[in-house]
């Protein structure tokens, strides 16, 4: 009995090795049905083999797997696994020649995956709210995904597709743990966004018709920020306004904290609103107008020189009956006067010749009279 069992070891190991030497390049090699094999780990799966066409025929032919049931149907040999949880399985079909050894042999390609248990997204190194402008590291952890080496990791932030990657690891058929690494520079605009990362096994076109694709949470972030003006204002050298109109100066802006202000005003005395606005200027508003907008991550600095220019000068309508010579501006209230006392002059230069020529006829009716 022990030395039925030695022999048959011997003639196992000398089976072994004379499969693993078999030829895959023969003419008339044996053909599986489907050719390649894309299973989901714990699935069940199916695949046939039609050993030769014609050489060999009246001689040996077989299919070998770790797994599975083999049922042989002439030249045909059906391989059944009710559940594949074998990751390393290459059924092989061949036959061999009865006369010299030789082996024709076929190897079907099976891939076993498994989609990640859990895919999760932080920033190394931090928590808590990040400053615009610096670097930071989001990492992306895939758990226990196979094979590794058809991931494809992507970053997203919101609906934007910021990098993608792929694993370095292509050694093993198992599942392992990997972490991909992804350098952001926040912006103002990226403050609330929504930073997540997908992990999808690209198992090609024997895979499943959807590549398995398992998404991490999403974490908000805050990014904190210096004061920005909403809408920068046109600073020429100076801004000239005329007495009587108004004026407003604004230095409105957004920030992270809410920003805060401070006016320093040419009368030396302070305001903490983003406008200032004056309904009609005066000589004293003349000057520099200092705008301070500052919160915990810096400060912006506006200067406003305001100069006002001389009264504005306004017209009205006279009536018809008006001389049309007068204008009416804030010095001719003293046309109607003059008008009044050269009529006045008029009739008493009228009055006195009147009465110098009446003088003159009662002396020559006088004369007359003593003459006769």
């Amino acid at each position: 009995m022990f030395f039925r069992f030695i022999l048959l070891v011997v003639s196992s190991m000398s089976f072994l090795r004379s499969v693993s030497s078999c030829d895959e390049n023969c003419t008339d090699k044996p053909v599986f049905t489907p050719s390649r094999l894309v299973v989901r780990f714990g699935d069940p799966t199916f695949a046939s083999c039609s050993a030769c066409q014609h050489d060999c025929i009246n001689n040996l032919y077989q299919l070998e797997s770790p797994v599975g049931v083999m049922t042989t149907n002439g030249t045909t040999i059906s391989w059944t696994v009710d559940r594949l949880t074998e990751w390393l399985t290459s059924p092989m079909c061949y036959y061999t020649f009865k006369k010299n050894n030789y082996q024709c042999c076929t190897t079907l390609p099976v891939t076993v995956y498994q989609p990640p248990d859990n895919v999760s997204i932080s920033f190394v190194n931090h928590t808590g709210p990040m400053f615009e402008g610096q670097q930071y590291t989001l990492q992306c952890t895939v758990e226990d995904v196979a094979p590794v080496e058809n991931l494809t990791v992507t970053f997203y932030r919101g609906r934007t597709v910021l990098g993608q990657q792929q694993s370095n690891i292509n050694d093993t058929k198992k599942p392992v743990t990997d972490i991909f690494s992804f350098n952001i520079t926040p912006s103002k605009e990226d403050d609330g966004a929504q930073y997540w990362c997908e992990a999808k096994l690209e198992l090609g076109p024997d895979g499943p018709q959807l590549p398995p694709v398992v998404t991490s949470p999403n974490i908000t972030t805050t990014v904190l920020y210096e004061p920005h003006l909403l809408k920068f204002p046109h600073l020429g050298p100076n801004i000239v306004v005329k007495a009587g109109d108004p004026l407003e100066l604004s230095c409105l802006s957004v920030g992270n904290p809410r920003p805060s202000y401070t006016w320093i005003l040419p009368s030396e005395s302070t305001s903490n609103s983003s406008n200032i606005t004056i309904n009609s200027a005066t000589f004293a508003d003349k000057g520099k107008y200092n705008c301070i907008v500052s919160n915990t991550v810096g400060n912006v600095v506006v200067v406003f020189t305001v100069v006002v220019q001389g009264l504005k000068l306004t017209s009205t309508r006279l009536p018809p009956s008006t001389t049309p010579t007068t204008t009416t501006t804030p010095t001719t209230s003293t046309t109607p006067t003059t008008t009044t006392t050269s009529t006045t002059t008029t009739v008493q230069n009228s009055s006195t010749s009147s009465l110098l020529l009446h003088r003159f006829i009662m002396c020559f009716m006088l004369l007359f009279s003593s003459l006769v």
